[in-house]
């Protein structure tokens, strides 16, 4: 079973990294850092959750290259 992200946080993250271009990378702790400084998110899950999406799709945009 995979995770199943809300429309919300795919989203957010979708909007982080068209907004944001080439600031994020394949590091998750990284991501972390750069969306609670890009974005107003209230919560730590949150913040994780959309930094794990990012993530998953900057690794996504490097293998389609």
């Amino acid at each position: 079973m995979g995770n199943i992200r809300t429309s919300f946080v795919k989203r957010l993250a979708r909007e982080l990294i068209e907004t944001h271009k080439g600031v994020f990378t394949t590091d998750f702790e990284e991501n972390k850092k750069l969306v609670s400084e890009y974005s107003t998110v209230s919560t730590k899950h949150l913040r994780n959750k959309i930094a794990g999406y990012v993530t998953r799709l900057v690794k996504l945009e490097q293998a389609q290259e």
